[in-house]
């Protein structure tokens, strides 16, 4: 079986060698972790050995965890929470928490009020509209959006200190994340033997170093994780940060609103659907980002016009691409994949092309006995036909190729032929932020070389193993043959939830 036309944003191979100088050789160490600020997190560090990686790991652990004890707006007991409600006293506060109070203003200033600590108003004008399956009222929004409009907080850059101005709830979530990830990056560098760093959380990045990192933009009409990019790139010492409406949003009488609003006129942003932006530091990245899906496309253009270190990359609700000039410089083109067409025999009925198969999980939170983080187990999910024989595979997620064994079910069928094929990608994924450990696959009905199968029965395996943890596997049988069924699973210890579904598949 080939395997040149494995696709998944979980496959994550280690290389024996990633880059070569006469002074030392470089290895690039993996890790993942669910959970962390609400969303996914990879580690990937260019370093000599382990534990030269292990202790950056360590270090930018400690960071994102002290940091979001500071900005967290979902920690009741963080230095934000607490300055919030200190109400309109004048208060000290820490550096980390004053630079993002300074960051939002100026970003607000500069996008023309597009990004602002207070959209959280409107935000729970629509969040409570959706719970009651009716539209906001005209009066409502207007509200709200006046309350946007005044002065919240004053700083005093000499004292550093914060005063509120009024009780409009503030939330730092637009680009606290990213400032994060740029901190926790930086503290990665510091560490001995670290050569280049990549932190990703939740599809926004920071690459620090001079390694190359290669990330693909996620399809914002694609539903899974291994659906083919939009578009893939390559920079390094950058940030890169992709916000849009696909994954999260207000459901209302059957239609879908984005969950980014626009403070200045209270609507959610309904133009620009995914806005992907490359920029030195990753605030900026993170709040542009965020920005780009409400301002609109002249007013874009006009904020970048003499920003020759920022790129982006727009689409609107129509699925055009909209790319600045310095995009291209940072634009990787490959070479797509040429498949030979299989002579089916005429006895044999086709997949029907209509449907697809779309594999639901969600990884349990399980909560570590010593107080550390838990690592994101191992995840292999593939397809077998009606003799037993591996067909596809849709997910293969490990982190050091000496766990591959673990995933006991997945290595009997298919390990000794992937150790064969050439080595996967070693790319990250830049899309807009999902719910943590919640993930979907789709099957085309198409084999690891590109051909399509017949239709009949095949058996879909979803195999979870965790180190120094429990091991779980799931397997079921279904008939693919052009009618549409859906089957929910049974949750294990590894699984808070798994399903699927073989759906007719919805024009984009």
């Amino acid at each position: 079986m080939k395997f040149k036309h494995l696709i998944s944003a979980f496959l994550v191979v280690i290389t024996a060698s990633a880059f070569i100088s006469p002074k030392k050789s470089l290895r690039t160490f993996v890790s993942n972790y669910e959970n962390v600020l609400g969303t996914s997190l990879e580690f990937k560090f260019k370093a000599n050995n382990q534990a030269d990686a292990d202790l950056a790991e360590e270090n930018a652990l400690k960071e994102i965890d002290h940091l979001d004890g500071i900005l967290s707006a979902y920690k009741t007991t963080s230095e934000f929470n607490k300055w919030l409600s200190n109400r309109k006293q004048t208060t000290k506060v820490s550096s980390e928490l004053f630079e993002v109070l300074q960051q939002f203003e100026d970003y607000k200033g500069l996008t023309n009020g597009a990004l602002d600590a207070s959209a959280a108003v409107i935000g729970n004008v629509w969040k409570k509209a959706a719970i009651e399956n009716r539209l906001p009222s005209a009066q409502s929004l207007q509200t709200a959006v006046n309350l946007v409009k005044q002065k919240h907080y004053v700083l005093d850059e000499k004292n550093k200190t914060a005063t509120r101005l009024d009780d409009v709830p503030l939330a730092l979530n637009s680009f606290a994340k990213s400032y994060i990830i740029n901190k926790a990056a930086e503290r990665a560098m510091q560490s001995a033997g670290i050569e280049g760093v990549v932190v990703n959380i939740g599809g926004d990045m920071a690459i620090k170093g001079n390694q190359p990192e290669t990330i693909e933009i996620a399809n914002p009409k694609a539903d899974a994780e291994n659906d083919a990019a939009l578009t893939t790139i390559r920079v390094s010492d950058k940030a890169v940060a992709t916000s849009g409406n696909y994954r999260r949003g207000f459901n209302v009488n059957g239609k879908w609103y984005s969950h980014i609003v626009d403070p200045r006129t209270g609507n959610p942003a309904s133009e620009i659907i995914s806005a992907t932006v490359i920029a030195a530091d990753a605030s900026e990245a993170g709040a542009l980002a965020t920005s780009f899906n409400v301002l609109s496309v002249s007013e874009i253009e006009k904020l970048t016009g003499n920003r020759k270190d920022i790129a982006y990359l727009l689409v609107t609700k129509e699925g055009k691409e909209i790319k600045s000039s310095e995009w291209a410089q940072y634009e990787v083109v490959l070479n797509k994949p040429v498949f030979a067409v299989s002579k089916a025999n005429k006895a044999d009925k086709p997949w029907n092309t209509k449907y697809e198969l779309l594999v639901n999980l969600e990884i349990a939170n399980i909560e570590s006995t010593d107080g550390k983080r838990v690592r994101r187990p191992f995840v292999a999910v593939w397809i077998e036909d009606a003799a037993k024989t591996p067909v596809r595979n849709l997910a293969i997620w490990y982190n050091k190729p000496r766990w591959l064994p673990d995933l006991k079910s997945w290595n009997r069928a298919n390990g000794d032929e992937f150790r064969k094929a050439e080595a996967g990608k070693l790319s990250s994924t830049s899309s807009a932020t999902r719910g943590p450990g919640k993930y979907s696959l789709s099957w085309d009905g198409k084999d690891d070389s590109g051909q399509l199968v017949k239709a009949g029965i095949y058996t879909v395996y979803i195999e979870v193993a965790r180190e120094h943890g429990s091991y779980q596997v799931i397997s079921k049988e279904m008939k693919f043959t052009g009618s549409a069924q859906k089957v929910e699973l049974t949750p294990n210890t590894e699984l808070a939830s798994a399903s699927l579904d073989y759906r007719k598949i919805a024009k984009k």
